[in-house]
C-alpha cells in the first residue's frame, strides 16, 4: 500500500510515523534502521535516511551497497524508528513491507532535488539506489515511564491494547485500549 493510502485510512498513526521515521523538519532524527535479508538468509540492519514524498515512503542507498543488493534480491523490508532511550517513552514505530526499486532518471532527479532542498546534500541521479515502500504492516509500541505499561497499536489488524507492568521486567495480559486508530 502506498503511504498516502495508509495516511487516508489511519491519519493519526501516519502522522506519528512521519514524526518517528525521521522527518527532520518535524523534529525526527533524520535516520531509520532498515532490516533486510542477506544472501545467506541472515538479517542485516542498516541506517538509512527516509523521505516521505510524492505519496510514498522512500529510501535511498549508496550505489552498490550491500543493503541495496539485499533488496534487489529480496524485497522484504522492515523500517524501524530510532530508539533514543532505555525507557522507550518515544516509542518504536515499525513498518513492514516490500521495497520497490525506482530507477527512472526523471524520478531520481526529482527526488534528488527534494533531498537537496530538505536535507542539504545532492544525490546524483543514476548513482544511488532508490526504493519506495509498499506497506504491509505498521506497529507502534510505546512505554509509559511512570507506570511501565506497554501500549501497542497494530495496523491493518486494527488492534490496540495496553499491557500493564507487573514488575520492571514483566507485563500482564493485553487489555483493550483505544488511542491512535480510526475505526474502519
Amino acid at each position: 500500500m502506498h503511504w498516502v493510502r495508509f495516511a487516508e485510512e489511519q491519519p493519526d498513526l501516519a502522522l506519528l510515523g512521519r514524526q518517528r521515521l525521521g522527518q527532520q523538519r518535524l523534529g525526527g532524527p533524520g535516520v531509520v534502521l532498515v532490516g533486510t535479508v542477506r544472501a545467506d538468509g541472515t538479517a542485516r540492519i542498516s541506517p538509512v535516511e527516509p523521505l516521505i514524498w510524492e505519496d510514498d515512503l522512500w529510501l535511498s542507498m549508496l550505489w552498490g551497497s550491500r543493503k541495496a543488493a539485499d533488496l534487489m534480491r529480496d524485497q522484504r523490508v522492515l523500517v524501524h524508528s530510532i530508539v533514543v532511550s532505555r525507557e522507550g517513552t518515544l516509542g518504536e514505530y515499525k513498518l513492514r513491507g516490500r521495497a520497490i526499486s525506482e530507477d527512472k532518471p526523471e524520478v531520481q532527479a526529482r527526488y534528488a532535488a527534494v533531498v537537496e532542498e530538505q536535507v542539504g546534500w545532492t544525490p546524483v541521479p543514476g548513482r544511488f539506489h532508490l526504493f519506495w515502500i509498499d506497506i504491509d504492516d505498521v506497529t507502534f509500541i510505546r512505554y509509559d515511564d511512570a507506570t511501565g505499561d506497554q501500549f501497542v497499536t497494530r495496523w491493518p489488524q486494527n488492534v490496540e491494547y495496553v499491557r500493564r507492568a507487573t514488575s520492571p521486567t514483566s507485563l500482564a495480559d493485553a487489555e483493550p485500549h483505544s488511542d491512535l486508530l480510526k475505526s474502519p
